[in-house]
């Protein structure tokens, strides 16, 4: 299967702001990439399952959930163009998912494979440092929700919402929104008739 020339571009662009690979890396780390797609509510990664794929999105609206021994659904993450995708713990560490990865929306990606990535981080430590920023900086978003779903009221949560990501409102069901921030479907409503930015 051929990989799209357009996503390749769009992922160099996403690369190089996070660091920037020298062109050896980066001719390397290309040929890697498989184009991939999904139909909506598509499982991509069961719980239980060790993520064996990198996904870069180009297309499409994916969330990663929880759910407990009550089946009840907690939505930790969702994904969209252009942006990495995956179980991004499991990735790393090759264990168990504690997640399910689902294709909210049909999807398209390009995807490589942990050996890939891992192969690449013993070849290049420029590559390693890429990876490990790219790490930093979602472990930073998570600790910072951390701190909006510990500590925020549901109408700042609601907000920090509409300022960071006022797109989602359009893309993504509101069922999960409301999951995402912790809050019931019903005080999601009053807030999305009640909230302006």
């Amino acid at each position: 299967m051929n990989t799209d020339t357009n996503a390749l571009a769009e992922l160099k662009q996403f690369c190089h702001k996070i660091h920037p690979l020298q062109e050896d890396e980066w001719t390397d780390f290309s040929a890697c990439w498989q184009s991939f797609s999904a139909k909506r509510k598509t499982i991509l990664t069961k719980q239980g399952e060790t993520e064996r794929y990198l996904y870069f999105v180009t297309e499409g609206v994916q969330r990663a959930y929880y759910t407990g021994d009550d089946e009840r659904e907690a939505t930790i993450v969702f994904t969209y163009p252009f942006s990495f995708s995956g179980v991004a713990d499991s990735f790393l560490t090759q264990t168990p998912s504690r997640f399910f990865l689902e294709a909210l929306t049909k999807s398209e990606f390009i995807r490589t494979t942990y050996q890939q990535v891992n192969e690449l981080m013993i070849r290049y430590h420029n590559f390693e440092t890429l990876i490990r920023k790219a790490t930093s900086f979602s472990l930073a978003g998570v600790l910072e929700r951390q701190i909006e779903l510990q500590c925020f009221s549901a109408e700042e949560k609601f907000k920090v919402l509409l300022k960071r990501s006022p797109h989602v409102l359009r893309l993504i069901p509101h069922k999960y929104l409301a999951s995402y921030l912790g809050i019931d479907a019903t005080t999601f409503s009053k807030l999305l008739g009640k909230v302006r930015i």
